[in-house]
């Protein structure tokens, strides 16, 4: 009989279970659970207390709802008796980190806690602690901290170490009831199979942990004397190398999942990362772009090098061996997303709905109708500011050129483009620092819009591929549970025997090249502008916002 693996990708907003068959990677089963409370970005559910700008929280017993509810039932879609399945991965987006005590509970499930809003989750995209990750970027570099480079020269407020920062600063209780700040990868794995340990990946590129260590003490100090104790007091942990087996799957997880108790529970990883191996891009030069409501551009290498605003390169940290390279974008389905439910007039949902169309497919089949640049529009695509190369989560979006003559659809156009142009402008990036891009790979739920598709092959002047599976994250942690549990004897391996790519689907238009150079210029200018210090309204335009908040 066949041997088969659950892989289960957490995202921003679900999480998805897909039983996937260890001989040839074949998804025979999948099921999707949304989040009961989604993302918390207004108000505290508990209290209703509203939150401040720049939010995004979650409640942990929703990733457990995932398992108690999409595993069993990718299993039942699937056919496959739960006998022959043989281990069980997880991916997670990151940095996720939650405050917990010794045995994993988290503190908002304490009654004491369950209305402080930093008891809970703080998801990737909470971004209010940039002002902590600006004193961690001017003391790393006034000291001349040897990391700081491995990041691109900035770390990011979405990571563990500005989250934890801005948890001891503003609510110093929490911080001290806090036994361990862990990332949810690593909670959840901790939940299925019953041992904490912490994944080489979500260590490396959010918990600045280079050459086996984390910051120094010294350095901690120096940003908050109550800080210096962060990473012995709240971090210390084993680490996981990425497809080794953390434990087996306990009694009680085996009755949430339906899975057999025992089996191989796979270490944790992230969710852009671990596509690498769907994607078949565990060697080097092959960027793979998960695109979903941000944009995580990964790759391997043999070569170390510093590339400026790369959210960190990593030995091991996307495959053992290899320097894993990380790079992307705050936002690009987000940005989408917010248009369609802010800025599309009623007459647009209207056709859309007459048609039987998703409001995303109609604007994108006018956007199409048009030539390049007849829209007469330039966008900034920092709508959740600018994770690479800038790395400046104060930034906000920008569109020139508006008049009255301006539809929705040229709009819409624009922002597809400044996402392509986001892309273009890391691809550059790296490779002016010595990195080669060879192949680009496309995975994630964007990758089904032919049209934004085309327009990335366009602006970036290369070819691109696509995942077979449209699930190219839970299959990668299916392939890494395969790996766990000895199916193969590395990631490589099971890469090659469980992943899958359709090469070459969309190609550059050398006219449309030449088009979208002309504009990507005026791009780089607008990027340059108010990015890199030239005019930091976005800025002092957040401050007066806080102000106002605080009031």
């Amino acid at each position: 009989m066949d041997s088969y693996v659950i892989g289960v990708d957490y995202g921003t907003l679900s999480g998805r279970a897909v039983v996937v068959r260890v001989g040839d990677g074949a998804t025979v089963g999948e099921a999707v659970h949304d989040y009961r409370h989604g993302v918390i970005e207004r108000r505290l559910p508990s209290s209703g207390a509203a939150l401040p700008p720049d939010w995004a929280l979650q409640v942990p017993a929703d990733y457990v709802d995932v398992l108690k509810i999409a595993v069993p039932a990718a299993l039942a879609a699937s056919g496959v008796p739960a006998s022959s399945v043989i281990g069980i991965g997880t991916d997670f987006t990151a940095s996720t980190p939650m405050p917990v005590k010794a045995d994993g509970t988290p503190l908002c499930e304490l009654p004491e806690f369950a209305d402080r809003p930093h008891a809970y989750v703080k998801l990737w995209k909470h971004h209010s602690a940039q002002p902590h990750a600006e004193r961690i970027n001017a003391v790393a570099a006034e000291r001349g901290e040897p990391w700081l480079a491995r990041y691109g020269g900035r770390i990011s407020s979405e990571w563990e170490f500005a989250k934890g920062l801005q948890l001891l600063e503003e609510d110093p209780e929490i911080y001290a009831a806090t036994d361990i700040w862990i990332e949810a990868a690593d909670w959840i794995v901790w939940k299925l199979g019953g041992t904490y340990v912490r994944n080489a990946c979500t260590a490396g590129y959010k918990a600045i942990r280079q050459d086996g260590a984390y910051p120094d003490k010294d350095y901690l100090a120096a940003l908050n004397p109550e800080f210096a104790g962060f990473v012995e007091e709240k971090l210390a942990g084993p680490i996981g190398a990425l497809g080794d087996r953390a434990g087996g799957l306990t009694a009680e997880a085996a009755a949430w999942t339906g899975l057999p108790a025992g089996i191989a529970v796979c270490v944790g990883n992230v969710d852009a990362h671990v596509a690498a191996a769907t994607a078949q891009a565990t060697r080097p030069g092959r960027m793979v772009a998960i695109m979903g409501t941000s944009t995580c551009h990964i790759m391997n290498s043999d070569v170390l090098a510093e590339v400026p605003g790369m959210c960190g390169v990593v030995d091991g940290g996307i495959v053992a061996g290899l320097w894993g390279y990380e790079a992307g974008q705050s936002g690009v389905g987000d940005i989408f997303g917010w248009f369609v439910e802010h800025g599309a007039p009623a007459s647009a949902h209207e056709e859309a709905a007459a048609r039987g169309l998703d409001l995303h497919d109609l604007l994108s089949e006018r956007a199409a109708a048009q030539p390049v640049g007849a829209h007469g529009l330039i966008a900034l695509d920092w709508h959740s500011g600018n994770r690479s190369v800038l790395v400046d989560h104060e930034l906000s979006g920008v569109i020139v050129g508006l008049t009255l003559a301006t539809r929705p659809e040229d709009i819409y156009r624009a922002l597809l483009e400044s996402t392509a142009f986001g892309t273009r402008t890391i691809i550059e990036t790296f490779e002016a620092a010595g990195v080669p891009v060879g192949d680009l790979i496309i995975a994630g739920g964007l990758a089904k819009n032919a049209f934004l598709m085309q327009i990335y092959a366009d602006v970036t002047g290369r070819t691109l591929d696509v995942l077979a599976s449209a699930q190219g994250s839970a299959v990668g942690s299916a392939i890494h549970a395969a790996v766990a549990a000895g199916a193969y004897p590395d990631v490589h391996a099971g890469a090659d025997a469980m992943g899958g790519v359709q090469r070459a689907v969309y190609r550059p238009d050398p006219d449309r090249k030449a088009a979208y150079d002309e504009l990507y210029a005026e791009y780089v200018t607008l990027h340059d502008y108010f990015g890199r210090g030239t005019n930091d309204v976005m800025h002092r335009l957040k401050r007066i916002q806080r102000k106002v908040h605080a009031s």
